[in-house]
């Protein structure tokens, strides 16, 4: 029986032995949730990656400090606080918030504790609020949908909706479950943003095993997303896997291709959800001589562009003019471009074609621009943003990052 994937409900309690909870804590000015706890019943392996930027949250130090033999069994989250670029108050924060959830939970160690923040960069750290808020999270752990969603709902910031997707997959040596919840809106450059992911699965797999496999899967996925080139200072994909399940797959293949499906899905709804966004826009790069990727992000990046997307003009001298910025070679009379399935452009000369009925059609909430650069044999890369709308200025100018 071949292995099969399957969308489940459920998010990050959707594999076995995971729990979650959300607590208004107060550390945003709202009356929305704003503290987000994960428990797994059992020590989990872990995979994690965070941000390249060089001005990093304390957050993104404690987590990639985590040893394997520590055996995690919680991730905390808060928004409104970025904790990042704040002193040695902030770091010393950070601990306690590790602290804090170890004693409500009756660990043994802070350091089975992984700790993200999203909001305000450079602001004190309300630690006394967040404490309270660890608490009564603690006391409210359920493995239910409804939990993971509300956990989902606790980490957003000017993020629209709540980003979650979970998936059993079935078959000869399958069995079990990958879910997950992320953030993300703005300043969403990912190079491991804001961006924050978190990912569950009930399979048995070691810490090495599974860090490699993690690299992997962020790779394509969450490295390939882009709102507006701006990577942020508290970016964490993390992923948890507890056992619990007992499949142990002989082959990482099986693993991946689960967590590369969860993760695609999380990557294309920060996308949909970039701020003021009206579409999600798949940027396709094929046939290039060099790294594709750079070219598809250079694309993807571009104001002009994501303006023209925005506008719902088919304008494909921006699209190219980007390509041929990116620093890759490119050779403009081997290259073509298409929007949808409309053909602009072939091998150097422009195509006529309906400008109306290529501009109805980018009205679409799914809009895709797609480059070939002439080389059968070349390089090819997915990227996904969104389009910069009147909102993303206002948003940008009116919300302190």
């Amino acid at each position: 029986m071949a292995v099969t994937i399957l969308p489940v409900e459920g998010g990050v309690c959707a594999p076995s032995g995971f729990r979650a909870a959300a607590a208004r804590a107060g550390i945003r000015a709202s009356d929305k949730d704003d503290l987000a706890l994960i428990v797994s019943n059992l020590p989990c392996t872990f995979g994690a990656m965070g941000t390249q930027n060089l001005v990093r949250a304390w957050c993104v130090d404690w987590c990639l400090g985590i040893r394997p033999e520590a055996g995690p069994r919680a991730i905390v989250c808060n928004a409104g606080n970025a904790n990042a670029c704040n002193g040695p108050e902030g770091k010393e924060a950070n601990l306690a918030m590790a602290r804090r959830v170890a004693e409500a939970l009756g660990l043994d160690s802070p350091n089975e504790v992984f700790v993200a923040s999203t909001g305000v960069i450079g602001k004190q750290f309300p630690l006394a609020l967040a404490e309270t808020g660890i608490d009564i999270a603690a006391r409210a752990l359920e493995a239910s949908p409804e939990a993971s969603e509300r956990a989902a709902n606790a980490i957003l910031t000017t993020d629209l909706v709540p980003k979650s997707f979970a998936v059993e997959v079935v078959g000869r040596g399958a069995g079990f479950r990958v879910g997950g919840i992320a953030k993300g809106s703005g300043m969403i450059a990912p190079n491991m943003a804001t961006m924050l992911a978190f990912v569950t699965t009930d399979v048995r797999v070691e810490t090495p095993r599974l860090q490699e496999v993690w690299r992997r899967v962020v790779d394509r996925t969450f490295h390939c997303v882009t709102v507006d080139g701006d990577t942020s200072t508290n970016d964490l994909a993390l992923v948890l896997a507890n056992g619990a399940s007992g499949v142990a797959p002989d082959s990482d293949e099986t693993l991946e291709r689960a967590l590369e499906v969860v993760c695609c899905e999380l990557a294309k709804k920060i996308a949909a959800d970039g701020e003021g966004a009206t579409k999600l826009v798949t940027i396709r790069v094929t046939g290039a001589q060099g790294p594709a990727r750079t070219i598809a992000k250079t694309i993807a990046e571009s104001p002009l562009v994501k303006t023209a997307l925005f506008g719902n003009d088919p304008n494909w001298g921006r699209i190219l003019a980007a390509a041929g910025r990116s620093g890759e070679p490119i050779d403009a009379n081997k290259a073509s471009v298409w929007i949808g399935p409309h053909l602009l452009f072939a091998q150097g000369v422009p195509v006529p074609f309906d400008k109306d009925a290529v501009s109805e059609s980018m009205k679409a909430k799914e809009v895709e621009v797609s480059l070939d650069l002439g080389n059968p044999a070349g390089h090819a890369a997915t990227v996904w943003t969104c389009d910069f709308s009147y909102d993303y200025v206002r948003i940008n100018a009116e919300y302190t990052t």
